[in-house]
């Protein structure tokens, strides 16, 4: 075993904790080079449990001061500690506990635990960070009523605040002031958050629909106060849309939102002080992009929605992760998707599916939602967890109806409020409410991978009947070979020649390996819509001809599979088109292919937003994951041609709907449905236009950029420009950076335009800007703009043949680890997935992980997924 290796943690070994907490009181000494903290907890041995069972608490990097058990100071043999915790002896079966440490915000690189963040202090407790302040039980299944004094320069930190209500504060004679709050309610420890600093705030109120006044408020340093009001709105209409939809209501007297710089991930959920990153608050029309504001909404809600779904009912266990985060996810998709377009909002989930959650089933971390065992539970905060978790929630919904479900989670919150739980518990819900048998849906929690489903139709035009034959399978993965059938809902309609439902959508339910399905009183040979609103989350084949394809594009009734027969006719062309590069072939495209996009573009009665979504091809990553062993020259090659071949025989088309488009969005910015979608379509027009090569054109793309009135417009065209040797894009690009440069949040899509362009020399040019002023490794934004959209996002030059881009990530990634290990964890990533491609760059990318792991002092998180790529 190597030395240090970390230790694998199973979800079978898992027993009950034998010390519960009644309350916890919490005092923390804010200093400018130390914080001394002051645990004082009320432990209760639990029945059953032997006497001489000693109190095991977690702890690390912590300096131990003061341990005080019923008064009385222990003594050395009476506890023992380790660089991860610590262990009490000869504890009564109810006892209270002082444990008195100190610790270093100021030098807390790892931003876990208590850390400063401009100045500021701040908490990041889940999954395991509360073990960074004190000692103590962090375990999700421990949970107790907290009080929280914080005690801090008044000058320098004049806001305080924690969790719950606040029911004290004072000043003191030395300079300094305290706040004391009190969380009314049982939580774990990862849910515990304290912010310190010199902030400002924005207030607003709700009313519940009980008639409660809520306190809202969202703070932040004073130069982006006015940035906040979309994020305020959000949280209202989130508060309200959680009360019509599911019946909850908001239960403490205030709400509050902080802002932070620097994050690990994109928000946290704890209880009544949410945490979040800069970049998912702020916005205003001339900094924040279409998608901003709509990711600003919904992170808001899935924060907020966090409050039940969460927090009053938790996880048992980090192995329950999902239970948490993909119901919530599954939450703030409805929530979007009921205030937006529910049809664009299923695709761009469905897109980031199968571009991300399918190649990690494909990849050596492949996992089910509920992981049977980890090494660095962060490394679990995955789109399998959250993003499949969600589709597995959104099954139950599609098999039991809208009011079934809801059933199912009411049942769910009077069972468990208040309760930490597991998966079979929400299971266990959703059935006994709807009075169904669910035993064989447990698998989507306890099998990893993407199942296969393959379709054939046979019809019989004496009998007037449509059998659809059904196979399921599931390919291996790294924790089982052999998988049972799933239970799987096929949602199916039949297009008559014109173009009408027969049928209308029904739901199949295919249990078995295989299974035959039979429509009485079918007139004519349909054509088959299979899995309509994409209703389970797997790969499903039918032999569709391309002018079925075209057929369906042109008139399913359900706008989800309209979509995805575009992109099923695109990745057909476009692996014809890589066979034909391969054979050294002409390139060409058929006239019908060219006709179906021509169809959609100038189709007025489609909504604007669906267009832009259906002239969008297939990802350069979605091709990578079926065009198999990878070579992503060519992919890039043939998709270009693509682009550029319909962009030159639709150009009359393209030139005149962005002009009529533009036109329209003449006035003040709004971030409504109808004018993001009529944007959304411009830009795609104008992204396609660019292809070509015209000075006319990038003029054009110069003078969308110079007049845009929000960031949406000028990000679009400076995207336009940044792929294109041209003297427009050196204007646009110093324009922006002139500009913006004091804008932190704003200069990282600056970072991420150039770290994603396809011209040469895109890595001298990143290797370049890891040197501006403006970029700091210690930030995680700014790492995952710069770092990250080059290796995630370019895989034209992050897979150059050299391994130059692999040789750059293993150097950024050893040089994170040392000081973020789980951000370092989230980057080695796109090395994973070595195998898929050709044989050159396979070995070069597998080259790079042996030499990551062999790297002395690699941190647990990086460890995990390097071992576990190269078994």
């Amino acid at each position: 075993m190597r030395e240090g290796q970390p230790k694998t943690v199973y979800l079978q070994d898992y027993t009950a904790p034998s010390y519960r907490v009644d309350a916890l009181s919490l005092v923390f000494e804010l200093g400018e080079t130390s914080t001394r903290v002051t645990n004082v907890a009320n432990y209760r041995r639990e029945a059953g449990v032997a006497a001489n069972t000693p109190l095991e608490l977690y702890g690390e990097a912590l300096e131990l001061l003061e341990i005080r058990l019923n008064g009385l100071p222990l003594q050395a043999g009476d506890y023992q500690v380790t660089d991860t915790g610590m262990s009490v002896y000869n504890v009564s079966a109810l006892c209270t506990l002082e444990i008195v440490t100190r610790i270093y915000p100021q030098k807390n690189t790892s931003l876990e635990g208590l850390y400063q963040s401009s100045g500021n202090f701040c908490t990041q407790c889940e999954a395991q960070g509360f073990r960074k302040i004190t000692y103590y039980p962090d375990r999700p299944d421990v949970m107790t009523v907290f009080t929280t004094q914080i005690l801090a320069d008044k000058q320098k930190y004049p806001v305080l605040l924690s969790n719950g209500n606040l029911t004290g504060s004072g000043e003191l004679a030395d300079g300094r002031h305290w706040a004391r709050w009190e969380d009314p309610f049982h939580k774990p420890a990862y849910l515990f958050a304290l912010v310190a600093g010199d902030l400002q705030h924005v207030e607003d109120h709700y009313t519940t629909s009980s008639g409660r006044d809520v306190t809202l408020r969202i703070y932040t340093e004073a130069h982006n106060i006015d940035k906040c009001d979309h994020a305020m709105q959000s949280l209202k209409r989130a508060m309200h849309w959680d009360e019509q939809r599911f019946g909850l209501e908001y239960d403490l007297d205030i709400y509050m939102i902080v802002a932070v710089d620097d994050f690990n991930m994109g928000a946290m959920e704890n209880k009544g002080l949410n945490v979040f990153n800069s970049k998912l608050v702020f916005a205003s029309p001339a900094t924040a992009t279409d998608m901003d504001y709509v990711s600003i909404e919904a992170v808001i809600g899935h924060e907020y929605f966090h409050n039940w779904t969460g927090n009053r009912v938790t996880c048992r266990d980090w192995f329950q992760l999902s239970l948490k985060e993909g119901l919530t996810v599954f939450r703030d998709q409805e929530f979007t998707s009921d205030l937006h377009s529910r049809p664009v909002k299923r695709i761009e989930d469905v897109r980031m599916l199968r571009t991300n959650q399918f190649a990690e089933d494909a990849s050596p971390m492949a996992h089910p939602i509920r992981p049977a065992s980890y090494m660095e539970i962060n490394n679990f905060y995955t789109v399998t967890v959250y993003e499949k978790g969600a589709e597995v929630v959104r099954m139950y919904q599609t098999l039991l109806g809208r009011d079934g479900f809801r059933k199912g989670m009411d049942l769910y919150f009077q069972r468990h409020d208040g309760q930490a739980v597991a998966t079979e518990n929400f299971l266990a819900a959703m059935a006994d409410a709807n009075g169904v048998d669910l035993s064989q849906f447990q698998r989507w929690y306890d099998q990893a991978g993407t199942p296969q489903v393959a379709v054939t139709m046979d019809y019989d035009a004496a009998a007037q009947t449509c059998t659809l034959h059904l196979r399921q399978s599931c390919p291996a993965t790294p924790e089982a070979a052999e998988k049972l059938p799933f239970l799987i809902p096929v949602a199916v309609g039949l297009l008559g020649s014109n173009g009408q439902d027969l049928i209308g959508t029904q739901v199949l339910r295919l249990t078995d390996a295989e299974q035959s399905f039979t429509f009485e009183q079918v007139a004519e040979c349909p054509v088959p819509s299979l899995l309509r609103g994409f209703s389970a989350p797997v790969r499903l084949s039918y032999p569709y001809t391309t002018a079925e394809l075209v057929f369906l594009m042109k008139h399913d009734s359900d706008a989800f599979n309209r979509w995805d027969a575009g992109q099923r006719l695109a990745m057909q062309t476009i692996l014809s088109l890589l066979d034909a590069q391969q054979q050294q072939a002409a390139f060409g495209l058929e006239h019908e292919f060219i006709s179906a996009y021509q169809a959609i573009l100038t189709d007025n009665t489609l909504d604007h937003a669906l267009r832009a979504e259906a002239m969008t091809l297939p990802s350069e990553a979605d091709i990578a994951e079926v065009a198999r062993p990878s070579d992503p020259e060519a992919i890039h090659t043939v998709r270009e041609f693509i682009h550029a071949t319909l962009a030159k025989a639709l150009r009359l088309d393209l030139e005149a709907l962005y002009a009529d488009l533009h036109a329209q969005g003449q006035g003040d910015y709004s971030p409504d449905a109808v004018s993001i979608g009529r944007r959304s379509l411009k830009n795609v027009c104008l992204a396609y236009l660019g292809r070509i090569q015209d000075d006319g054109i990038y003029e054009t793309c110069l003078q969308q950029y110079r007049n845009a009135g929000n960031m949406t417009d000028a990000m679009a065209a400076l995207a336009v420009l940044s792929k294109i040797d041209c003297p427009q894009r050196e204007e646009a690009l110093q324009h922006f950076h002139d500009r913006w440069q004091h804008d932190p949040l704003v200069m990282d899509k600056w970072f991420g335009l150039q770290a994603t362009s396809s011209l040469p020399g895109t890595l001298q040019q990143v290797q370049t800007l890891m040197q501006h002023a403006l970029f700091d490794i210690r930030n995680p934004n700014k790492v995952r703009a710069l770092v990250g959209s080059f290796a995630m996002r370019n895989p034209l030059h992050f897979h150059a043949q050299d391994g130059s881009g692999y040789t750059f990530l293993t150097e950024r990634v050893l040089e994170l680890d040392a000081m973020n290990p789980q951000i370092a964890s989230r980057m080695v990533r796109p090395l994973m997935n070595w195998r898929q491609y050709e044989p050159t760059r396979s070995a070069a990318m597998k080259a790079q992980l042996e030499q990551i792991k062999a790297h002395s002092g690699l941190s647990g998180d990086v460890y995990e997924i390097v071992s576990k790529s190269l078994v």
